[in-house]
């Protein structure tokens, strides 16, 4: 890579040409990122190779874009401009393209089929999929809004995003499984919220299983959900694939720079 010159002109070696002075504040950048505390003018100079004044004055153009901040005369910390890029950034990413290859990974790692489901505005709604690749096989179908109290990705949406099923909804029987108390349900969503993931035994379809976790964003949001599900005589276990789903969530959490992947790891024994 090109190594910016003392007198501040273009240079290039075997990469692209860089600006002198970008890639200096680039520099400065960075070294405060890697920093634990925040960096003085002088060191700053130092660890770029640069003289101080040099290094004040693009202190001070980071500064008035947000880039960088100090209190008073303190040392440089980096600056909440900097935030705002990378919400812009994390805005434009695809849940679904980030997502593919963790379905693919799931199914293949779980033999059962991979979703991945986001919020609507009652219900989640299942966006994509990975069918398992044995003869017998639980399809899930695209566009269709998970049942809140039923499935296992419906009770993520309502421990995670949706909030209490409304009062004046009614809790349809699907099997002799389906909890149908509010009570036993908010009990439920409350065991989901705790331990990070739901299950379901046949509460909506009775020869079907499922296993769901949540997935945030970077304000701590439910984004989306990640489900494995196949039928009962298989999946008699979901928590058997447990590890690799909340291994899933966690990386998507990642990807779409959310802080709370701890939640995951934390409850992936229980």
């Amino acid at each position: 890579m090109a190594q910016p010159r003392g007198d501040g002109r273009d240079i290039s070696s075997n990469g692209p040409r860089t600006v002198a002075s970008v890639a200096r504040a680039l520099a400065l950048l960075e070294e405060l990122r890697v920093s634990e505390r925040g960096l003085g003018v002088n060191e700053l100079a130092r660890r770029i190779g640069v003289n101080a004044s040099t290094a004040s004055r693009l202190l001070a153009t980071l500064e008035s874009a947000g880039m960088v901040q100090r209190n008073g005369q303190g040392p440089y910390r980096l600056g909440l401009g900097l935030v705002s890029l990378a919400d812009r950034v994390l805005a434009r990413l695809d849940i679904q393209a980030l997502a593919r290859p963790l379905l693919v990974e799931l199914m293949e790692q779980s033999g059962e089929t991979s979703t991945l489901s986001v919020p609507g505005e009652r219900e989640a709604i299942t966006v994509d999929s990975v069918p398992s690749r044995s003869s017998v096989v639980s399809m899930a179908r695209l566009g269709r809004p998970s049942v809140s109290h039923a499935t296992a990705v419906g009770k993520v949406m309502l421990a995670f995003g949706g909030g209490p099923v409304p009062p004046e909804r009614e809790l349809v029987v699907f099997t002799d499984r389906t909890i149908t108390n509010r009570i036993g349900l908010a009990t439920e969503i409350e065991t989901v919220r705790q331990r990070g993931y739901a299950m379901v035994f046949g509460e909506r379809e009775v020869d079907v299983n499922a296993i769901a976790a949540p997935v945030f964003d970077r304000g701590g949001a439910l984004a989306a959900i990640l489900g494995l599900q196949g039928p009962a005589a298989r999946l008699e276990d979901p928590t058997s694939h447990l590890p690799i789903l909340l291994d899933g969530a966690a990386a998507l959490t990642r990807a779409l720079g959310g802080g709370r992947s701890g939640l995951h790891r934390s409850h992936a024994g229980g």
